[in-house]
């Protein structure tokens, strides 16, 4: 990764991108990926893609490949306002109140960012016959107003999002510590992506759509639009995993998947046993190190709103390992994002106009 790559990358991760309210950071990634691009647009709801040109010019249709990965980030809305100033929110996406009391937000106004912090009652004087993990309601926002009057001339008002306002940081050498890596992160791995194949000698022969879609944190009903807008041929999808390499994780239950093991490649449910053979071969091939998984219902993911569109699309995921997902300190290794980079060209590059990835009975 070089400094102009982490530059983007910190860029991505520090534009805040609830769910619902993607535009910000749609706008930092279409400007990047567009210097590699034949063309960019965006949809109704906001989500955005980039075209590459296949090279092929033999007659009769060309495959069309889309690599999708999702743009917004889990976060808070405001719920209530209370007489004396207090701000009562509720979750976008999968915000974890564990981890919520005590920290410091950003609440995205009309007028700009307004700083906040999530009140945390001091132990010596909480309850002490309940539970620590307090229920969404019992969170508040203090934002040092001392009425909703004076609440209300910050320019706040119930509706606004919020997100986690710690910025991104390295952690050693090659690791990146931030809110949002899920799933920023796919996002810089398709505009990498997309440096890499018009850098290449090799040309891909299929046209690839590159996509950054909204609302996966809510159901992923941006990438079940798209997709059947472009209607592609193949589909593979970007996306985290849970690196269950640190304490406390149960394998028994959540696999074993490890930071710095290189990607992760799903099995089962939504994904297409040929699609993934073709990864598979990829990765044996170029020799890049991959990780697996097994979904033995749904894989959590994009992928599952896109694989049954329509007909049908042949698809696959492909996750980059993360610790602390769904937090302020996700963590994850700029190795293994390096390794989904080439192993995402790679795959393109093998796919020729004529293949097929229909399964035949």
């Amino acid at each position: 990764m070089t400094t102009a790559d982490r530059t983007f990358l910190f860029d991505l991760l520090s534009t805040p991108s609830p769910t619902g309210f993607e535009t910000a950071g749609q706008a930092v990634w279409l400007k990047e990926i567009k210097k590699h691009a034949s063309a960019v647009d965006s949809d109704t709801y906001g989500t955005a893609w980039a075209v590459f040109n296949g090279s092929s010019k033999k007659k009769g249709k060309t495959n069309t490949i889309m690599i999708e990965a999702h743009a917004d980030e889990i976060g808070f809305i405001t719920k209530y306002i209370t007489k004396d100033g207090f701000i009562h929110i509720d979750r976008i996406g999968g915000s974890d109140c564990a981890v919520a009391r005590g920290k410091r937000i950003s609440i995205l106004t009309d007028k700009g960012e307004v700083p906040g912090i999530i009140g945390n009652t001091a132990i010596h004087i909480r309850p002490r016959d309940r539970k620590e993990e307090p229920k969404i309601h019992e969170l508040f926002v203090d934002v040092g107003a001392k009425s909703d009057k004076e609440v209300e001339k910050m320019g706040i008002r119930v509706g606004l999002p919020a997100v986690y306002s710690d910025p991104p940081m390295l952690l050693g050498k090659d690791k990146i510590v931030s809110r949002a890596i899920d799933n920023r992160i796919g996002g810089y791995i398709l505009a990498e992506v997309f440096k890499n194949l018009k850098k290449s000698k090799k040309k891909p022969e299929c046209t690839i759509y590159a996509v950054n879609a909204v609302q996966e944190e809510i159901g992923g009903y941006g990438a079940k639009m798209i997709t059947h807008r472009l209607k592609p041929d193949l589909a593979i999808v970007l996306d985290v995993c849970h690196a269950t390499d640190s304490p406390t994780i149960d394998k028994t239950i959540h696999g074993h998947t490890t930071m710095e093991g290189g990607p992760s490649v799903t099995h089962g449910a939504c994904n297409h046993p040929q699609v993934v053979k073709r990864i598979l071969d990829v990765a044996t091939k170029k020799k890049i190190t991959i990780q697996h998984e097994a979904a033995g219902y749904y894989s959590g993911t994009d992928t599952d709103q896109i694989y049954h569109v329509e007909e049908g699309i042949p698809s696959a995921l492909i996750s980059t390992p993360l610790r602390y997902m769904h937090s302020a300190v996700e963590m994850i290794s700029t190795k293994d994002i390096d390794a989904t980079v080439k192993l995402m060209t790679e795959t393109i590059l093998s796919i020729k106009k004529s293949d097929s990835f229909v399964t035949k009975v």
